[in-house]
């Protein structure tokens, strides 16, 4: 079972922000070998939605996601830093996310539509949840990357 936390910045406790900062890591900096600066300066403004799994007695993070509010990023909302981390793929769990974090989303910005630069390869799972590519593909720190819109 997975517990879902949806908080401000502010509110995360300073132990899960640092497992949230560790895993970001991991993925988006070590596993995908890309050189970016991730601590952009948005999180402070964002709302993060976090999934945690007792395994093996651990509480664990397993799921991790951020949405960026109308015109930090783009004009519109934005979410952002979606990760998995390896103790929750191949469960389902980055479905889970996304089907928790649009409507949380929507509620904290109401009115207003989404757009995500998702790593072109992620084009199906981002168009099962209403999103559709807005724009060609283009390289992001060497990953190919697409804009993507959800009214």
């Amino acid at each position: 079972m997975i517990e879902w936390h949806w908080l401000a910045f502010d509110d995360i406790p300073r132990a899960d922000w640092y497992e949230v900062l560790s895993q970001r890591q991991e993925v988006f900096i070590l596993e995908q070998t890309c050189l970016y600066p991730d601590i952009d300066g948005a999180d402070p403004v964002c709302h993060h939605l976090m999934g945690w799994r007792e395994i093996d007695g651990q509480r664990t993070l397993v799921a991790y996601l951020r949405c960026v509010p109308p015109g930090v990023k783009y004009d519109e909302m934005s979410l952002g830093r979606v990760l998995t981390t390896q103790a929750g793929r191949g469960s389902g769990i980055g479905r889970e996310l996304l089907a928790k974090a649009i409507p949380l989303s929507e509620a904290l910005h109401h009115g207003h539509a989404f757009r995500i630069g998702a790593q072109a390869h992620l084009e199906q799972f981002y168009a099962s949840f209403g999103f559709r590519k807005v724009t060609e593909p283009y390289d992001e720190d060497g990953i190919m990357h697409i804009d993507m819109v959800r009214p």
